[in-house]
């Protein structure tokens, strides 16, 4: 059976070649290793080129089919010349096929060998125009697997600097605003800006002057996911930790304070231990004026001494819950 799939891939005509590939995606994981070893894959990128969308979806599953598992077939994929040509497909918003090649760059996108030469191919500029595209022919799946696709390339040292000079802090601040908090694509864009904001000065600066940046982190923080959370108090935190006399003011004007207590409570291992670290930041920025906030503040020193002290107790739940309800007045 291999045999026959192998030369109708590189010899056979348009029919037999389509069939030829939807079986290569049925194959088994030793068979697909085995027709890999005997070409297929370079046949299986020339059909990324006609014009017959049966002819590119059958080759886009085949490749999917033959790149999952393997680093080596990954390689091979884009060596082949796939990179171009997925993104030709993106590019044009064949609406069949582009959950497709969104699943394909994302999968390609994981091998490490890939990411310069898929940033180098105009990939971060197109993701970020598709996903700002204010149209229903792309799929939310879509948009995740773009999102995930920029991820990847954001673990890159070369390859972050070219997602920050892109615009790609300003696009996905834009892209949250109108989406609600909680949902999974607002929890991968969270996910991404903090990667983005952590490895490069450059993003870090962009989001922090970016107007409507707090807002909508304080909004997230309080409104998200458990990892919207997470994502959304690690970004305040680097903002905080770099930009500190600039933005604490900022921040704890935006009423940060009851969701990153209730974080530092209830959240997620890592999202506790990041807002007690920017509770920690912002403790010495409130002003002692009236006596309501100097009743606060009263209670939120208590409550960040035990914070310090590590203690975890019904007494120390209960201040915070004292300190929320206050906040909150």
């Amino acid at each position: 059976m291999e045999e026959v799939v192998v030369e109708a891939l590189r010899f056979g005509g348009g029919e037999g070649r389509i069939a030829a590939a939807r079986e290569v995606a049925k194959f088994s994981s030793k068979q697909r290793q085995g027709v890999t070893e005997k070409g297929v894959i370079s046949p299986l990128v020339l059909m990324l080129c006609e014009q017959d969308y049966e002819a590119i979806e059958a080759a886009l599953f085949a490749l999917l089919s033959l790149a999952f598992g393997s680093e080596r077939n990954k390689i091979r994929i884009a060596k082949s010349g796939a990179i171009p040509e997925i993104l030709k497909i993106l590019e044009c918003q064949i609406v069949p096929l582009l959950d497709l090649a969104a699943a394909a760059l994302l999968i390609l996108s994981s091998c490490t060998q890939n990411k310069l030469e898929i940033a180098a191919s105009g990939a971060i500029q197109l993701l970020i125009h598709l996903l700002n595209l204010n149209c229903d022919i792309i799929s939310m799946q879509a948009k995740l697997d773009f999102l995930s696709t920029l991820h990847n390339l954001s673990t890159c040292p070369q390859t972050v600097r070219q997602i920050a000079r892109a615009g790609c802090v300003v696009s996905l601040l834009r892209l949250i605003y109108g989406l609600e908090k909680s949902s999974d694509l607002v929890e991968k864009i969270m996910g991404l800006l903090e990667e983005i904001v952590s490895s490069s000065d450059i993003a870090l600066k962009e989001a922090a002057e970016t107007g409507g940046t707090i807002p909508v982190l304080v909004e997230a923080m309080e409104e998200g996911s458990a990892q919207c959370k997470e994502h959304a108090v690690g970004i305040l935190l680097v903002i905080c930790q770099k930009y500190r006399d600039r933005y604490r003011g900022m921040i704890l004007s935006e009423g940060v304070m009851p969701g990153l207590l209730q974080l530092s409570v209830d959240g997620t291992w890592r999202g506790k231990e990041k807002a007690k670290e920017l509770l920690l930041l912002l403790r010495d920025c409130s002003n002692c004026g009236s006596r309501s906030k100097q009743s606060k503040n009263v209670l939120l020193e208590k409550v960040m001494r035990k914070i310090d002290r590590g203690e975890r107790g019904g007494t120390s739940l209960k201040l915070v819950e004292e300190m929320i309800a206050k906040l909150r007045t």
